[in-house]
Formats: structure tokens, sequence, C-alpha cells
């Protein structure tokens, strides 16, 4: 077994301090941009976009992410006192949340651009997964999103929560993401999966959302309102973007000439 007892503050300077969630969380957002730089220079896209669009994702993320924590999981408490939505230093974002949020900008920026949706919602889907893959190693540094107590070999004691070995669930959670990215990076190379709208973000979301609706089982509760349901909160809500994708997955569009 494994005592993790990492401080989640990199570095210190007075007042500021900066934290690896933080810096794992902004490097999933620019190392995605080089990404999508690459996918946009093959494609024959204007890079040039790239910045703007960044800005776009940044905060629809961030504001779908922290509404979601705190509407779904905790609502009695932060509709109590709606001013701590605000305080999002102190941690509480929810994957969910996120990707409504990014969509929401995709489709402003898509619009505004003139930029066909499904085309760069699927380019930005590849990168996602690898950037769920950082946050989740932020959450590890962090000693939070613990798991469930267990007696495997590999299990890590997080010393800022407890003395109880733990499945390091946040690393299984990541290395599922970075599964997925190869798997979608892969598959966005192949010409025929390219032309089909709507069939990478489709893959993400079964994939992603399988993957947490199964990792689910190992941790701990994370809502407020949980108590003893089978499900968890985190797990109800993939089901519906599983479905979603699945829809997705079927209804992509093979012809190559249309944009929608």
């Amino acid at each position: 077994m494994f005592l993790w007892n990492a401080d989640p503050i990199v570095v210190a300077i007075g007042p500021l301090s900066i934290h690896w969630y933080g810096l794992l969380f902004a490097a999933a957002f620019l190392v995605g941009t080089q990404i999508m730089g690459r996918m946009f220079a093959r494609e024959g896209r204007d890079k040039n976009d790239l910045d703007s669009l960044l800005g776009f994702v940044v905060v629809g993320a961030l504001v779908g992410a922290r509404l979601g924590h705190c509407l779904l999981y905790d609502p009695a408490y932060y509709l109590a006192n709606p001013l701590d939505i605000l305080k999002i230093w102190e941690g509480g974002l929810a994957s969910h949340g996120g990707v409504i949020g990014i969509l929401v900008a995709v489709g402003l920026f898509a619009r505004g651009r003139g930029i066909p949706f499904w085309w760069l919602l699927d380019r930005i889907a590849v990168p996602a997964a690898l950037g769920g893959a950082f946050i989740r190693m932020g959450n590890f540094m962090n000693s939070e999103i613990v798991g469930m107590p267990t007696i495997a070999s590999w299990a890590v004691i997080f010393a800022r929560v407890d003395d109880l070995p733990r499945h390091p669930v946040q690393l299984y959670e990541a290395v599922a993401y970075l599964v997925i990215f190869a798997l979608l990076y892969t598959a966005w190379r192949a010409d025929g999966v390219r032309v089909r709208r709507g069939l990478l973000s489709g893959m993400f979301l079964v994939l992603v959302f399988a993957a947490r609706f199964a990792l689910e089982f190992f941790k701990t509760p994370q809502a407020a309102y949980e108590g003893g349901s089978f499900l968890t909160v985190g797990q109800w809500l993939s089901v519906p973007c599983v479905l979603a994708g699945l829809w997705l997955v079927v209804r992509a569009d093979a012809d190559r000439g249309k944009d929608r």
C-alpha cells in the first residue's frame, strides 16, 4: 500500500498560491489547443480561430462545471447561499455540467464564426478526453474524490483524508480517459470517420460516461443527499449522456459533402 500526502499547493508567494489542480486544469486546455492546432492544420482550417475558441471553451467549461456541482450535488446549500456559487476557488466542479457548458460555448462560437457546429464539436471531443485525464490527476494531487476502502495491494492511503487504504479511483479514471483519447485520435485520423458529423462526439459521450458510470462504484459518495442509493448522482447523470452518445453514433451523417 502507498501513503499519499502530497501538498496540493505547488508554490505560494505571499497571499498567492498556485495549486496542482489549477495548474493541471490550465494544462488540459493548453495541450488541447495544441492538438486542435494540428487537427486544424491537417484539415485546412484557419488556426487563428483557436485563441478565441479557447476562451469560449474555458468560460463555458468553468461556468457549466461550477453550476453543475452546485445545483446537482448540493442544491440545498447553494440555493440557501447563492453567493457561495461564485467561490470557485473553494473547489467543486462537475464534469456533467462542464459538458453542457462546453456545448453552449461551442454553439455560440460556431454560429459567430460560421463554422459547422458538428465539425467543430467532433474535433473538440478528441482533446477533451485527454483534458479529463489531466483534471483527474489534479484530483489525485488534491486527495479528493477518493475511492472506497479496499485491501488491494495497490491501495493508496490518502493521509489528508484518513488512514484507510482506498482505491486510487482518480488514477483509474485518468488512465481510462487516456485510452479513450488514444481511441478518438486514432479514429479522427481515419478519413471515413472525419466526415461523419457527430460520430466522434457520440463516441466521446459513450466511452467517457460509460467509464464514469463503471468507476463510480469505486468512489465514495459525492453528493450531499445520496444516502444509501444503489446508484450515485454521477451514475444517474451519466446514463442520459451515454444514451445521447449512442443516438449520435447511430445518426452520424456519412455524407462527405454535407455540413450541419
